[in-house]
């Protein structure tokens, strides 16, 4: 049962995000670069949180509840503030190298877009954001233990995955809406952006009570893939297009 459900947990968690990279990115080496970079540009700013957290702990009085859990506040933000001037630092890296990029790609295909990179980047933030947030609870699935034989709730595995898949997303989304509102100097989306990821982390705050983290993740998560797919470049045009295309399709075969 805990293969199962190791298995289980990491498909859910990981695999959209895996089925992007090789459908997407694996087969442009520019891309997958892009994509590594991204990931260590997140790594970079958990280390720094990491470190502000350490300092953090040191320097408080660890008996006290309230304390703690104003120093689990005070990270989230922190956190989330610092994933952000990262991912506008990284987004300032990328279009510096622009030149660079285009002079070592494939001179048979066009140069990648801004759209493109935003993409590209969003998902290493969030393939590398995943991966801390999930390993060591995979690690935990595989046993020795039941979960829930204290009264704990037997669905943290999967509210887990869950939540980490919505992350994952949420980081490409994100990704594509920051950089389009620094191209276009749109203070106002990337605070909206920031906004959002504060409220997404607070709200994983709330568990074990998942009836209350979940459902307005996913609902955050439903508005953001919408608004990055109108900030790429989509329109209702091109979906109408792509489901006529279908149809003609499905009918001549």
């Amino acid at each position: 049962m805990t293969v199962a459900v190791f298995f289980g947990c990491a498909f859910i968690a990981f695999g959209p995000a895996f089925a992007l990279f090789i459908f997407t990115i694996a087969r442009d080496p520019l891309r997958v670069i892009i994509l590594i970079a991204g990931a260590f540009f997140w790594l970079l700013s958990l280390l720094l949180s990491s470190l502000v957290w350490f300092i953090a702990v040191k320097a408080s009085n660890a008996d006290d509840a309230k304390l703690q859990k104003g120093l689990l506040v005070f990270g989230v933000v922190f956190s989330v503030l610092i994933q952000e001037v990262f991912r506008f630092t990284y987004y300032r890296l990328l279009r510096k190298a622009t030149e660079g990029l285009v002079a070592i790609s494939d001179e048979e295909t066009a140069p990648i877009s801004v759209q493109q990179m935003a993409y590209v980047a969003g998902l290493g933030f969030g393939i590398m954001s995943g991966a801390f947030s999930m390993i060591n609870i995979l690690s935990d699935s595989l046993g020795p233990g039941t979960v829930g034989i204290f009264g704990d709730s037997q669905y943290y595995f999967i509210t887990s995955a869950l939540m980490t898949l919505a992350m994952t997303l949420l980081h490409t989304f994100w990704g594509v809406v920051f950089f389009e509102g620094c191209e276009k100097s749109r203070w106002w989306v990337i605070v909206v952006v920031v906004c959002l990821h504060l409220l997404v982390s607070s709200l994983s705050l709330l568990n074990p009570l998942y009836e209350g983290s979940l459902p307005p993740v996913y609902v955050v998560t439903a508005a953001m893939a919408v608004w990055a797919f109108f900030s790429s470049g989509g329109s209702l045009n091109n979906l109408s297009q792509l489901c006529t295309r279908k149809r003609t399709e499905a009918a001549s075969s």
